[in-house]
């Protein structure tokens, strides 16, 4: 393959010769599916718009939507068209799962409550795209990337969903992921499903995008939509942000509901924003962060409701903070060092203390706990979830299982079901097994690992690099993550995790986290910002077919 850039100008070309999403359909893996038509669709190829819209913030639309250069119609229409030219055709990310039929009505409804003097916040107008194991009661389907949930619809949106359409946002479509986000094989290929094929790095079009929100960061970083929304249960928020050059936000869990998400983890999931900038991920997180009466988890966040996430956003404060390095967390690659150091001369300039040569207690002592819950709580939960479905939709795992049997080809064509089986062959959560290795690890990982540390060290936060940069995808091999050791204690423990653009090997983004103790998202936006402001890192994609 010969090395090529898309330009500037052979993306406009793209955009204007698009064709009409009428018109079009797209192959997911070995299935042709046919794109949902997007109410209003114009017969000829839409205006590309005469503003930079590519790498705005979400404050930069809300201005030019207010002062009326820009309407949420107009700017729908682009990212319809942006994603005909970059993820259906020219470099094709493969994405975008699935379009919202209505979106350009939405939009249209939303422009004309703001004719009329009414804008419900920060999102008003904003398209939005969603991982495809988040519900929503509409034309768009719910399947986790699977062929067995294509056609058996949710009876409500998620609550989340509920909220963003309550913000005003327009929900434009579903984004590709690792087909039940990565919870089926221990050789999968992350950005794999059955229902969607495999999703790209836009950076280098042969590389992985990295966890099962692969989808929802290859298309923010290729600026398919202004912002987006992933699932985390161990590294699927930061870890394709952190190879899409994105700010990802793992909340703690219970701060973001996950009724009507399909879950893998009642301990450990949780959704959260994806981003070009730490700014536009916290209108995001504000959004969606609420209690919901069908989230038990959630209760626990009332006492932390009057947090004002968007208040922490000051490039000054990380002056006097006392952040400790997990040196332990890093040196498996030495650009990915260089990267880290130059990360850590940044905040130091910027007044922080920086506290180093440290190592998480008890790091590395619940991997196997940690996959003895996620077998117990995928079984329980995702037969209850199931049970919400219609008639004729699978109603167990077993049935889950038996259909990608029957559907081998389809469904199984280049790695197995091991961890459905293994799921399939756990008890109950009244299992002594299952409730020592829960109360196990949650301590290890949080009680007597992340909040050890901090409280020995006299900490405000713990910092190490997300991982490495992204590899090749390979669907013989499976995934080969490089680093990644960071992102396990936070999942485990349910604590906040934030990674922020940090640098760049052979134009391969990497990116820096900040770990904190539960209900700290503020301070880690807070630093996370600061750090931000004075890096000024992210630069956006170039679609390379490879690295020479």
């Amino acid at each position: 393959m010969t090395r090529e850039t898309y330009s500037a100008s052979k993306l406009l070309l793209l955009l204007l010769s698009a064709c009409t999403l009428s018109a079009c359909s797209y192959f997911h893996g070995a299935r042709p599916v046919t794109a949902p038509v997007p109410a209003d669709t114009p017969a000829s190829a839409p205006q590309v718009l005469a503003l930079p819209i590519d790498e705005a913030t979400v404050a930069q639309l809300q201005a030019w939507m207010a002062d009326g250069q820009l309407s949420a119609h107009a700017l729908t229409q682009h990212y319809l068209a942006r994603i005909e030219a970059l993820d259906r055709n020219g470099p094709k990310l493969n994405s975008v799962i699935e379009l919202n039929p209505d979106a350009l009505s939405i939009a249209n409804s939303l422009d004309a409550e703001r004719k009329a003097g009414t804008v419900r916040g920060p999102l008003h107008g904003i398209p939005v795209l969603l991982k495809d194991n988040i519900a929503t009661a509409d034309a768009m389907q719910t399947t986790a990337g699977s062929l067995a949930l294509v056609g058996h619809k949710p009876p409500r949106d998620a609550f989340i969903v509920e909220r963003l359409r309550a913000a005003g946002a327009v929900i434009l479509g579903k984004t590709n992921l690792s087909e039940w986000a990565n919870w089926r094989s221990t050789h999968s290929s992350s950005g794999w499903s059955g229902r969607g094929g495999q999703t790209k790095n836009p950076y280098v079009l042969d590389r992985n995008p990295c966890g099962s929100s692969a989808g929802s960061g290859a298309a923010i970083a290729a600026n398919l939509a202004a912002i987006a929304v992933g699932t985390e249960t161990d590294g699927s928020i930061v870890c394709p942000s952190s190879v899409s050059g994105l700010v990802g936000i793992k909340p703690t869990v219970g701060r973001v509901s996950r009724s009507g998400i399909i879950p893998i983890s009642a301990s450990q999931d949780t959704a959260g924003p994806m981003a070009r900038t730490v700014a536009d991920a916290v209108i995001l997180l504000e959004a969606l962060a609420a209690p919901d009466q069908n989230d038990a988890a959630t209760a626990a966040s009332r006492k932390h409701a009057d947090a004002c996430f968007h208040c922490a956003l000051d490039d000054a404060s990380v002056r006097g903070v006392r952040i400790g390095v997990l040196r332990a967390s890093a040196g498996f690659h030495p650009e990915v060092d260089a990267a880290f150091e130059q990360a850590l001369a940044t905040l130091k300039a910027s007044g922080a203390v920086i506290i180093d040569k440290l190592a998480l207690p008890n790091d590395g002592k619940y991997g196997d706990d940690e996959t003895t819950v996620l077998k117990y709580e995928f079984k329980d939960g995702i037969n209850r979830y199931l049970a919400t479905l219609g008639e004729d939709a699978p109603k167990t795992l077993a049935d889950l299982i038996e259909f990608n049997l029957r559907e081998a080809g389809l469904e199984l064509p280049y790695f197995g079901q091991e961890l459905f089986e293994q799921s399939q062959a756990s008890g109950p959560l009244t299992t002594p097994a299952y409730r020592k290795a829960r109360a196990r690890s949650r301590r290890l990982a949080g009680r007597a690992g992340i909040d050890a540390l901090l409280r020995a060290e006299k900490l405000d936060v713990l910092i190490a690099p997300t991982l490495g940069p992204s590899w090749p995808t390979d669907h013989v091999n499976g995934d080969h993550v490089l680093g990644g050791s960071i992102s396990t204690a936070p999942a485990v423990a349910g604590y906040p995790h934030i990674t922020v653009p940090m640098g760049y090997v052979r134009g391969l983004p990497v990116g820096l986290s900040f770990v904190g103790p539960a209900w700290s998202e503020r301070r880690l936006i807070a630093y996370a910002y600061a750090y931000e402001q004075a890096s000024k890192v992210r630069r956006p994609p170039e679609f390379r077919p490879s690295i020479p």
